[in-house]
């Protein structure tokens, strides 16, 4: 004997209306399950390469070094009474410790820790702007040689390597001496004599741009070179762009120590770190926390700087592991 709800069942298969019904719930059960698990959501290539960074671990102990670094050079005036150009001739040459100056003074009677926030903030403030400036002259420089080639290419070449020749080293020692040793004068000269390298890899990389189809295709719509260089070279190449602002920072940094070192940099009454380890070079014995606190300090700002680099290069490497892999849920 057949059983009556499988009669009835039978009969709603029977009619078009049943099997209509009969479809959409199989349709229904069927599409419940990825329903529920919704897909994780799309994330763009800034957000993919903000997490790879931050996981580098390395690099974020560079980030919190450099970030007090700069708080130190920001808010460490108001922690002295004393100005970086004051002196205090009754405690001269006295070692860290010494009432009323925390790290001590220098032979002149000069507070160290408004020397070395001084000489910090000089440092930190040239360091950046030619490190951003000399990126932005190399990438734009490298991307307008690649995109006209030809006369054009060949005359802008022959300039830089006609700038490559020049002995930069000499000529910023004659204008920053002539100069009374101004920091201003010496930050635009390194910014003068420090885009061509960087300009000649931008070059190389744009090359290979211009035979793309976007920028065929915003040739041929009549786009004027200027923005296709801005809106379409320029991005292609970011990451190059930021590794070379890191490394023109720190480079830019040991450029102007090693000129203040030598006496032909920043001089009195500016100081900076150069000059701080230049002028305690001759009295290490006597008085060694005059050279070691701002050796320290350059070590704070240089270190921290290739961590940063290092963590940047591993984030726009896809193939690298330096920042970890992604958990499987």
């Amino acid at each position: 004997m057949s059983n009556p709800t499988n009669q009835l069942e039978s009969a709603e298969l029977s009619t078009p209306e049943g099997i209509v019904g009969k479809t959409a719930s199989v349709t229904a059960d069927a599409t419940a399950a990825p329903a529920a698990a919704k897909d994780p959501a799309v994330m763009n290539k800034r957000t993919i390469l903000a997490r790879r960074f931050f996981r580098n671990i390395p690099a974020m102990i560079g980030v919190c070094l450099l970030l007090l670094v700069t708080a130190f050079a920001i808010f460490a005036p108001m922690v002295t009474p004393w100005r970086y150009d004051e002196l205090d001739f009754i405690n001269a040459g006295m070692p860290p410790g010494t009432e009323n100056h925390i790290l001590g003074t220098n032979q002149a009677g000069a507070d160290m820790v408004a020397q070395l926030a001084q000489g910090t903030r000089i440092s930190l403030v040239i360091g950046l702007v030619v490190g951003v400036a000399t990126a932005l002259i190399s990438a734009i420089y490298g991307c307008v040689m690649a995109y006209f080639g030809g006369k054009v290419e060949w005359w802008m070449l022959m300039f830089l390597e006609l700038m490559m020749l020049m002995p930069a080293f000499l000529v910023i020692a004659i204008i920053t001496n002539g100069r009374g040793g101004n920091w201003i004068v010496l930050m635009l000269m390194l910014i003068v004599f420090g885009w061509m390298a960087a300009a000649r890899l931008v070059r190389s990389l744009s090359s290979s741009l211009v035979d793309r189809e976007f920028v065929k295709y915003a040739r041929f719509m009549g786009v004027h070179p200027f923005k296709i260089i801005m809106r379409h070279m320029l991005p292609n190449i970011a990451s190059q762009i930021i590794l070379a602002i890191t490394t023109g920072i720190w480079g830019a940094i040991l450029s102007e120590v090693a000129f203040s070192f030598l006496g032909i940099g920043i001089k009195i009454p500016d100081t900076s770190l150069g000059l701080l380890i230049g002028q305690a070079k001759d009295s290490l014995d006597a008085y060694p926390w005059m050279f070691w606190q701002p050796v320290i300090m350059l070590l704070l700002i240089t270190g921290p700087l290739s961590l940063i680099n290092d963590g940047l290069r591993d984030a726009f490497d896809p193939s690298s592991n330096a920042s970890g892999k992604a958990k499987k849920k």
